[in-house]
């Protein structure tokens, strides 16, 4: 392959001129203690750390940014490190999906106005991976993604757990009455056991492994658990590869496709992916470009010919990500599962995907199922349409009670969160195992940033009679970790006026999963009808991020991204003045 000079690079034009405004680039880098034999020559790297006090998923990035400098110096470049916003999904409120897009501005900025060539992200909580990559590709510098790795599994006397999985049915047995708050303190002391991310395939480990399915990472970086050995290397490998990578020009746009994307959407659903795969692979797909986007029907139709074998809870009821990385990873089961993928697709490798899993193996098939033994005979989510959500909802069929993926029943609605908390608490509430809860304005607009609000807590009454899943339907979004009969960011939400506005309490509502439909039983006329009577909503923001957020996000079926941030947008923006 051909390499680039140092002329060609970005960093040379702050550095190399001779003239004033570089003698004080070149100054001021040397009044932090560099010399000039630590960048002439070398590529400048950006590494984007996404760490801080508040984000237990990324404790170890304090020192993993360490090992990608390591990296970096050994291959010849010039390592920074550059901070960014971390979005910790325990802690953010009202949800890290509020700021997913300022995350992928921030990323975007930081490169485009800075003297780097190339950029190592380092993220892995759950908006951090697609807020890093959609930034990255609309910069256009060549980039490779470092997952923070699932965390060790969870354990209390004894039994294993999975973080967010056994916290909702745990949660669900002390509201029970079936567990002390002795026992429930022991279980919050032992679910989350070293730093990394949530160790079921929620969407911290769903969108780590669409970043190596894209071809964004180095083969089975997405698999590593956080606290391993192997998982220092592999940052140090990264480090050492995105300095090749600048010399290559081996840009996101010359290795991303279309073929990258749809691996991506064929990996999440033998994953058993999380239902935030969609809106975020969606977004990504998108600022790569008119020919790379994909959209909800992609996923339906990868979800109708490709099963999950992935064995890992929620879709499972055993295994976790730890299982996973020690059964063969993400490499062994993109292997099985070869006669799905586009095996050509580019990666940052400078090889193929199928040349990077051609040796991959597997260890265990009980965690990594064979084609003809499959956890789920189908992908992991589907795509619902019907009157009630014209541009689609999403469920997950392979984390739900199967007598619910065929039901009518009455809704029961409520209009915002805390309603509808005080009221499953209620053991006098008119509900039955047969109704339908509906959460309406929890959107993109609505919630605001589409709150992980979901799956809807099973009404105390319920629960004691040992109730332990319903139908749910909203337009939120939920945590990958959870499961259930849950029906997910129906589109457009309420809030803007979309179908959901209109339902009310009594209406019967049809699903059906294997048709792909949802529909409220109700007739056009009294549908008008109710339309011409609904208002709008007073506004969330009057000032800030949230009013620009408001005035610029699109639904869910989109990706809700910023329509300005997309590539279509306007022209592109050229590299920045320096006079």
């Amino acid at each position: 392959m051909t390499q680039r000079n140092y002329a060609s690079l970005r960093s040379a034009r702050w550095f190399d001129p001779d003239d004033l405004r570089s003698f004080g680039h070149r100054s001021r880098i040397m009044q932090m203690g560099y010399a000039p034999t630590d960048w002439v020559g070398k590529p400048v790297i950006a590494i984007i750390n996404t760490w801080s006090d508040l984000n237990p998923c990324h404790t170890h990035f304090k020192q993993r940014v360490e090992d990608v400098k390591r990296g970096v110096l050994q291959a010849g470049g010039f390592p920074v490190e550059l901070p960014a916003i971390s979005l910790a999904e325990a802690f953010v409120k009202p949800t890290t999906m509020l700021y997913r897009n300022m995350l992928a501005m921030e990323t975007e900025e930081l490169l485009r106005s800075h003297p780097v060539d190339g950029a190592v992200l380092m993220g892995g909580c759950d908006k951090t991976t697609p807020g890093l990559v959609m930034g990255a590709i609309s910069a256009g510098l060549p980039s490779i993604y470092i997952p923070a790795g699932p965390m060790l599994r969870g354990n209390y006397n004894g039994q294993i757990l999975g973080s967010g999985s056994d916290a909702w049915k745990l949660w669900d047995e002390r509201r029970a009455g079936k567990i002390s708050k002795t026992e429930w303190i022991g279980v919050e002391g032992g679910i989350a056991r070293s730093h990394g991310t949530c160790m079921t395939m929620g969407t911290a480990a769903t969108m780590m492994g669409i970043a190596e399915a894209i071809g964004m990472t180095l083969p089975g970086a997405s698999s590593i658990p956080a606290p391993d050995a192997n998982h220092p290397r592999m940052s140090a490998e990264s480090g050492r590869r995105i300095v090749d990578m600048v010399w290559e020009e081996l840009t996101p746009q010359r290795m991303l496709s279309r073929a990258s994307f749809e691996n991506g959407i064929a990996v999440a659903m033998a994953m058993g992916c999380s239902t935030n795969a969609i809106v975020h692979l969606v977004a990504m797909s998108r600022r790569a470009g008119p020919d790379c986007a994909v959209g909800l029907d992609d996923f339906d139709a990868f979800s109708r010919r490709v099963p999950v074998l992935a064995n890992i809870r929620p879709s499972g009821d055993k295994y976790l990500m730890e299982d996973f990385y020690y059964a063969g990873g993400l490499p062994g089961l993109m292997n099985r599962m070869g006669q799905y993928l586009q095996l050509g697709a580019n990666t940052v490798t400078g090889r193929s995907i199928g040349e990077n899993i051609a040796e991959a193996q597997i260890f265990n098939d009980d965690v990594i199922r064979t084609l003809d033994n499959p956890l789920y005979k189908e992908g992991a989510l589907a795509v619902l349409r019907g009157n009630i959500a014209p541009d689609g909802a999403v469920i997950k069929p392979s984390a739900c009670a199967p007598q619910f993926l065929k039901h009518t029943g009455p809704a029961l609605v409520f209009d915002d969160y805390p309603t509808m908390k005080a009221a499953v608490e209620d053991e006098n509430l008119d509900v039955t195992a047969e109704h339908i809860m509906v959460l309406r304005n929890a959107g993109p607009q609505g919630g605001p940033g589409m709150p992980e609000w979901g799956m809807l807590p099973i009404p105390a009454k319920l629960v004691k009679q040992g109730v332990r899943d319903m139908l749910r339907l909203s337009d939120a979004r939920m945590s990958g970790t959870s499961y259930g009969a849950c029906i997910l960011h129906a589109s457009p939400e309420a809030y803007i006026g979309g179908p959901l506005a209109l339902v009310k309490t009594g209406d019967l509502i049809t699903v059906d999963v294997a048709a792909r439909s949802i529909h409220l039983e109700v007739s056009d006329a009294e549908l008008a009808t109710r339309r011409a009577a609904w208002q709008a909503p007073p506004k969330r923001f009057e000032r800030g991020y949230g009013w620009m957020f408001s005035k610029h996000i699109m639904q869910a079926d989109k990706g809700a991204d910023f329509d300005f941030l997309e590539t279509t947008f306007g022209a592109p923006i050229g590299e920045p003045d320096i006079f």
